[in-house]
């Protein structure tokens, strides 16, 4: 009996460690990074339990929209942090940016495109080919410029697709751009994971995360739309080599006002100054994937990643020249 009455107690005080670690792990705080947040600040919990979560961006009702990829649906946060469906059935929708007209745009996994999903009346792809017909393998990220070119990333075919697609049909991750007048554009095929696709404030700049890879990288945008050489933006932490290759977890990618970069990667939020050089790093409770600035002001960084979603506020507000 006495043993019995032990084994209860240890349980009893192994549950309740439990709860307040998970309690305690819900109360993560940031720490200082000059310019983006002061040390101590909450880092609110959302809302956890969803199923795929990627591509959030800021709403025009003030609410905060992000991609629930697995049941394939978009989820809309409210201003007081409720979550509801903002749209079922949107062939897999990644994630989303605004093109200047107003549309709502998404990088699509089910079948493999982009295109607009809203309005609804004006739902259209933009892109599904390629090379004369080829598939895309999984179109990733993007991101529209104020003249309507959009910038998407392709991180190539899931290697777990079940039945596995035929790859002579597939073209190998790369970088694209499609035109206002819908031409689509290979900026670069060399990248190994293309991931998370931003533009820097005054739209000379494309940066690009590359998953597999120790460093953000960047292109050069001349006036007349043309793309320069890839070049290392700034290095990443977190970057280790796994049984499936090396990687950083580089993602989802946000600037703010200041031109600063913020990178969702293994060890957590990134941010570098406009030069590349690394101001801090901001953990999370668990990995991110992919955020945005939104709020009053946008001054509020959402992020979302493995199952969660959180928020904060900041110091410095997201660029308010684009939704993203």
């Amino acid at each position: 009996m006495k043993l019995k009455a032990s084994v209860k107690a240890l349980a009893a005080i192994g549950a309740a460690f439990i709860t307040v670690t998970a309690a305690h792990a819900q109360e993560a705080v940031t720490p200082a990074v000059p310019g983006v947040v002061e040390a101590g600040t909450k880092i609110e919990l959302i809302k956890d339990g969803f199923k795929g979560t990627e591509g959030p961006i800021a709403a025009p009702d003030g609410s905060v929209l992000f991609t629930e990829n697995q049941n394939d649906r978009i989820i809309r946060i409210a201003p007081d942090g409720s979550t509801s469906v903002f749209l079922a059935g949107a062939n897999g929708s990644n994630s989303l940016a605004y093109a200047p007209n107003g549309d709502l745009v998404s990088v699509q996994t089910l079948d493999a495109r982009v295109g607009v999903i809203q309005p609804a009346g004006n739902a259209r792809t933009l892109a599904a080919k390629v090379d004369g017909g080829l598939g895309f393998g999984r179109p990733n990220d993007l991101v529209v410029d104020k003249k309507g070119n959009v910038y998407f990333t392709d991180s190539g075919v899931n290697a777990n697709a079940n039945p596995k697609p035929d790859l002579s049909k597939i073209a190998k991750p790369a970088v694209y751009r499609i035109s206002p007048e819908f031409a689509i554009e290979r900026i670069t095929a060399d990248i190994t994971r293309p991931n998370g696709v931003q533009l820097s404030p005054d739209e000379k700049v494309l940066y690009v995360a590359n998953t597999a890879g120790e460093h953000v990288l960047a292109f050069d945008i001349a006036a007349n739309g043309k793309i320069g050489p890839k070049r290392d933006f700034a290095r990443l932490e977190g970057f280790r080599h796994t049984e499936n290759g090396p990687t950083s977890g580089a993602d989802g990618l946000a600037v703010d006002a200041e031109g600063r970069l913020y990178v969702a990667s293994n060890a957590g939020i990134q941010v570098f100054t406009p030069k590349g050089e690394a101001l801090g790093v901001i953990p999370l409770p668990k990995r991110p994937q992919n955020l945005a600035f939104a709020g009053p002001d946008k001054k509020t960084l959402y992020v979302v990643g493995s199952g969660s979603a959180w928020r904060f506020p900041v110091l410095t507000a997201g660029y308010a020249g684009r939704a993203k």
